[in-house]
């Protein structure tokens, strides 16, 4: 099932926290044209405001504390003192406020509502749109940190919608799993890809190298659904989807190089943004540069 909306996740698609004067923010997804995940890394100064609500889910992970939040929320208030790690999560359609009393470091990540509607459909037994998803203030939640962290390299790569979404399906099922009232649906055993669909996927990889594919795209090659593709990958080849492209992508660059063609049109021909990003992805996967990688072809 395409659970992928047709337009970027954009800043003006979440609450207004982030566009307030008295915060820096470091990096966002923004310039990204990511889909299913919105991004940003900053430093927060204090505040009191109130929020409508809006469609998609919101996830903040607190890099820095301790620090005092209070929040308001369907009349009730709460107040926490959250460490470095610790959540503010707000389930869609929810209305706030929230008084932050100290500087801060987060990260805020959005995930599409639709996403963890799929999610929920999997994972869950019963009728998914009858899941409620529970706020969070101050919990932690390991997995989620390590996306947030997760997601501040991929802003600093420049990394495409492809790895940005395999992101969102990983927080999407953690939030189903473990911020929710639904209750959980016994899963096909993990027993990896067969011969023949693992040709499927490397087929679709080899074939529209160039564009960009989505976890989706691969899960359909498979003939599983998303989430169980990504488990079944993962037990097949040992990595995540992700990274399996990256290799993919620098292993055709390698061919690539052997011949005349620019590094920048190399770049284009494996599916990386810009040279720049061939380059960076290149030298942590070789230990060189795809110039001097050349170079040493032709000695």
């Amino acid at each position: 099932m395409q659970t992928r909306p047709a337009d970027a996740f954009q800043v003006t698609q979440t609450h207004g926290i982030l566009m307030r004067p008295e915060h820096r923010i470091v990096q966002s997804s923004d310039a990204l044209g990511w889909h299913s995940l919105y991004a940003s890394h900053q430093f927060e100064r204090p505040y009191t405001a109130r929020f409508d609500g809006r469609d998609d889910h919101l996830i903040i992970v607190h890099l820095s504390g301790p620090v005092r939040v209070e929040r308001s929320l369907s009349g009730e208030q709460d107040q926490q003192r959250i460490a470095a790690g610790g959540l503010f999560v707000l389930p869609p359609d929810r209305d706030f406020g929230v008084s932050l009393l100290a500087p801060l470091e987060t990260v805020h990540l959005y995930v599409r509502r639709s996403l963890i509607r799929a999610a929920a459909e999997e994972l869950c037994k019963g009728d998914p749109d009858k899941v409620e998803f529970l706020p969070r203030l101050g919990e932690r939640d390991p997995l989620i940190e390590q996306l947030a962290r997760m997601a501040c390299g991929m802003m600093a790569d420049n990394q495409s919608d492809f790895f940005a979404d395999g992101v969102a399906r990983l927080l999407a099922a953690q939030i189903v799993r473990h911020h929710s009232t639904g209750l959980q649906a016994e899963l096909p055993r993990i027993t990896g890809l067969s011969h023949r669909q693992m040709e499927a996927v490397d087929d679709v990889i080899q074939e529209r190298m160039e564009e960009s594919l989505s976890i989706d795209d691969l899960a359909e090659a498979a003939g599983l659904s998303p989430i169980h593709f990504a488990r079944q990958f993962k037990r097949t080849t040992g990595k995540a989807p992700h990274q399996y492209l990256i290799e993919k992508r620098v292993a055709r660059a390698r061919h690539l190089l052997a011949g005349d063609l620019s590094i920048a049109e190399i770049a284009f021909r494996c599916g990386f943004s810009h040279q720049e990003h061939l380059t960076r992805l290149f030298g942590r996967q070789q230990g060189t540069t795809p110039a001097a990688y050349r170079r040493a072809l032709r000695l």
